[in-house]
């Protein structure tokens, strides 16, 4: 038996290869997975928040990976491995490494000459990281995870409550924060820095 997996608006679709990659061969259904990946993500939220991080670190390819691996790596085998596949989202697929090395650079840059203030510094990369689509799933809650520790290990503000909703789950708050993206898509970031204290 397979794993059949509903989709809802935004999410990424596996193919065959990255669905073969489930640790856990008991799962059959979206919420036994969506269960299993939420234990994996609150051990990395754990981690992450816990200890002691330097921007160099956190901008950095190796620790973008780790984070996927501690978010996911129960769950999937290809975790923190860049996906090999394009999506309905995202860059070409040979295109992450020199887009992410991009996105580092700036948000070293905006950090070191305070280009912006804190939140929408971590808000900006957040929406560049989840815009390259740098894994074969778990993009949105890593991005939302990459922005909660900017703003908390160099910033020492309070994590994000990103609609204080489940944002895995069709809903209202899914909704506002879709719409919210897709207006950062245009250059306007002013909703998603909402949402992201709502």
């Amino acid at each position: 038996m397979g794993l059949d997996l509903e989709y809802i608006n935004g999410q990424t679709p596996l193919d065959e290869d990255e669905k073969e990659g489930l640790r856990i061969l008991t799962i059959a259904t979206r919420s036994e997975l969506d269960e299993f990946e939420q234990q994996n993500i609150e051990e990395a939220i754990q981690w992450a928040l816990t200890r002691s991080l330097k921007p160099k670190t956190i901008f950095s390819e190796k620790f973008i990976k780790s984070l996927h691996i501690r978010m996911y790596g129960n769950v999937w085998a290809w975790a923190g491995n860049f996906r090999k596949s394009n999506k309905n989202l995202g860059i070409d697929k040979w295109q992450i490494p020199i887009a992410l090395k991009t996105l580092i650079d700036d948000a070293i840059f905006w950090v070191e000459n305070k280009t912006y203030l804190p939140d929408e510094i971590a808000v900006r990369f957040k929406h560049r990281i989840v815009s390259i689509h740098c894994f074969p799933n778990g993009n949105g809650r890593h991005s939302r995870l990459m922005a909660d520790v900017i703003v908390d290990k160099i910033y020492k503000e309070n994590v994000f409550t990103w609609g204080a909703g489940n944002l895995v789950k069709q809903g209202e708050s899914r909704q506002i924060y879709l719409k919210a993206v897709k207006e950062a898509d245009k250059g306007n970031y002013e909703p998603l820095l909402e949402f992201a204290r709502s």
